[in-house]
């Protein structure tokens, strides 16, 4: 198995992996302008791109997922929620518990609404290693330090409540071992207290990430009462997002 990590702007964080054996890869959260960078890399570990996955419609950012989809000739994946209107383009749905085939290398969808309704992350298994989950890819739903922010969307209250859930019974029951690898770090608005270190394990922020540690009521509180200013333009970069 082969793993890239890509900074980007807005703090945001970019994936690049798959089976270099086997020859299949994804790219998940690609921000506009770094196209090229993903088929680069594809084409040094001379693998296709089989998949490229937004974790969620962005508002802090412009996806160059559709983009890098088109020029590959990849399926351009969301979760299924986005159907029926939302967006003005077709994609590849993703559904709860669907698997997704990278050769040597498995990747589970699991939705995780919060952030907002349409946020998944990907549980990801080398299978040549073990049979166990090796990382999760979080998006906007966990961070290293901190979690998501619920008022992207409205409905702040019933989103924290959501996004609590998500945490609690699609995240933390996974094994402490897991690494996890967010959509963004510090400096991004999307979270409040992110840390500037890139990953964790579910295990460490289990123990650390103060938010993981609080009741739900008490949970819902502290994120209404500290929510970040909406991302600049975010307005215009969703409708973009979403746009035909």
């Amino acid at each position: 198995m082969f793993f890239k990590q890509l900074p980007t702007q807005e703090s945001s964080l970019s994936y690049f992996f798959g089976c270099g054996t086997l020859g299949k890869s994804m790219a998940v959260d690609v921000v506009a302008g770094d196209e090229d960078w993903f088929i680069e890399a594809a084409h040094k570990a001379n693998v296709s791109i089989n998949f490229v996955v937004d974790t969620h419609v962005h508002a802090d950012h412009y996806s160059g997922g559709r983009a890098l989809a088109q020029r590959i000739g990849a399926p351009y994946c969301l979760h299924e929620s986005n159907a029926g209107g939302r967006v003005g383009f077709g994609f590849e749905p993703l559904r709860d518990g669907q698997t997704l085939d990278l050769g040597n290398v498995s990747v589970e969808v699991l939705h995780t609404p919060g952030h907002t309704p349409d946020s998944i992350c990907l549980l990801v298994t080398d299978k040549r290693r073990a049979d166990m989950p090796w990382f999760v890819i979080t998006g906007d739903t966990l961070f290293v330090g901190s979690v998501g922010r619920p008022d992207l969307l409205g409905r702040e209250r019933d989103m924290a409540a959501q996004l609590y859930d998500s945490i609690h019974t699609k995240l933390l029951n996974l094994p402490s071992e897991v690494e996890l690898f967010p959509g963004h770090q510090a400096g991004s608005v999307c979270g409040v207290g992110l840390s500037g270190k890139p990953n964790s394990t579910i295990g460490f922020e289990k123990r650390w990430n103060a938010a993981l540690s609080m009741d739900k009521p008490t949970f819902i509180e502290t994120l209404l009462s500290d929510i970040p200013l909406r991302p600049a333009d975010m307005d215009k970069i969703v409708a973009a997002n979403i746009a035909a």
